[in-house]
């Protein structure tokens, strides 16, 4: 079944970098516009899972989503999904559980290799993706932004450990879409300065070369600016740019650039095209995340508890005609029982339409 036409889908937005700038803040808001108030926010410690401060980077993070959003009232959960196979896991059902109504899904700095390893076929992962189909936006930040990439560049591995140059399978977050993106945050770093080119996330541009001769034909490669954000609406089928900041696209060996406050077609980065609703995702993780969705039902009150009992104690004895009266009685206060195998279970009546 495809996805109705009247749901949207949320949007995306991948961060040079600047999560908790005043530039980041303005992508932030510009998101929380057009979601719910109170807003749910839940901030995944995944990316920096592996460090024994991930609690503490990912609570910087919360407590500015608190501040800066605070027009939209958001209630900001930690999901502490650092590691398989640990107390902490990405597949823990409890640890995952307040990805089910979030709103907004964030997640940030770490290692992208790591992150990867730990969310590929997860329990949190295949909810973050049923929650962005119903609506929810999500912001990748940094290593996020590269883990979700087709391929995802080792920075570290690279960088800081010197091994040969080459890339890492990704989350591809939009291979569902049809687009075969990779992921540059910091393009345009100069932390070197003068004396070492630290552009195209820490690469340079001469590394950066050799690796792009490396990446397959269909590849696009969308290198994005420190404190500037791409903002995906898959709704509309438009990208806009936003930031202090620019983006570099790379596709089929031509190059351009696209300043701030610039939209232009998915298009324009690949055969984009709308997913059907549950694609890549297990029929029993998006029906307990559309679940997830309903109003909950209403709690009856006391008085109807009551007659339930004496109902059940009546129906136990045999006396037919006092349980067929207090099902009236209970009906006359608004609500209907039904009869288990579990036990009666209560719903509210609903008035019939005229």
């Amino acid at each position: 079944m495809t996805l109705p036409r009247e749901r949207s889908l949320g949007p995306i937005a991948i961060l040079g970098s600047g999560e908790t700038s005043s530039s980041g803040g303005r992508v932030l808001e510009s998101l929380a516009r057009g979601l719910p108030s109170p807003l749910r926010v839940s901030v995944l410690e995944t990316p920096a899972g592996f460090e024994p401060n991930s609690a503490q980077v990912a609570g910087r993070v919360a407590d500015f989503l608190r501040l800066r959003l605070q027009n939209s009232h958001p209630e900001v959960d930690l999901i502490p999904a650092r590691k398989r196979n640990s107390p902490f896991s990405p597949d823990d059902p409890e640890i995952v559980r307040p990805l089910l109504r979030s709103d907004l899904i964030f997640l940030g700095p770490g290692s992208p290799t790591y992150a990867v390893r730990q969310l590929r076929d997860s329990l949190a992962w295949h909810t973050l993706l049923a929650r962005h189909r119903l609506g929810a936006a999500i912001v990748l930040s940094s290593a996020a932004a590269l883990a979700v990439s087709a391929l995802a560049l080792p920075v570290y591995e690279i960088y800081k450990v010197g091994q040969d140059l080459h890339w890492h399978d990704g989350l591809d977050l939009l291979g569902f879409f049809g687009l075969s993106l990779v992921f540059i945050p910091h393009w345009n770093n100069a932390e070197g300065g003068s004396d070492l080119d630290t552009s195209r996330c820490f690469m340079g541009q001469e590394r950066f070369v050799q690796l792009g001769s490396l990446l397959p034909a269909q590849m696009t490669v969308v290198g994005i600016d420190e404190h500037t954000a791409l903002v995906f609406d898959l709704t509309a089928a438009t990208c806009q740019v936003m930031g202090a900041g620019g983006v570099t696209v790379i596709r089929s060996g031509q190059e351009y650039g696209l300043g701030s406050g610039e939209t232009f077609s998915l298009k324009e980065l690949g055969p984009f095209q709308r997913p059907d609703s549950g694609a890549g995702i297990p029929l029993a993780v998006w029906e307990q995340v559309q679940a997830a969705q309903s109003p909950p039902v209403l709690a009856a009150p006391p008085e109807v508890l009551a007659l339930v009992a004496q109902r059940r104690a009546a129906r136990a004895r045999r006396d037919w005609a006092a349980a067929d009266a207090l099902r009236q009685h209970i009906a006359s206060l608004g609500w209907q029982v039904m009869d288990t195998p579990s036990g009666p279970v209560l719903e509210p009546v609903v008035p019939a339409l005229n």
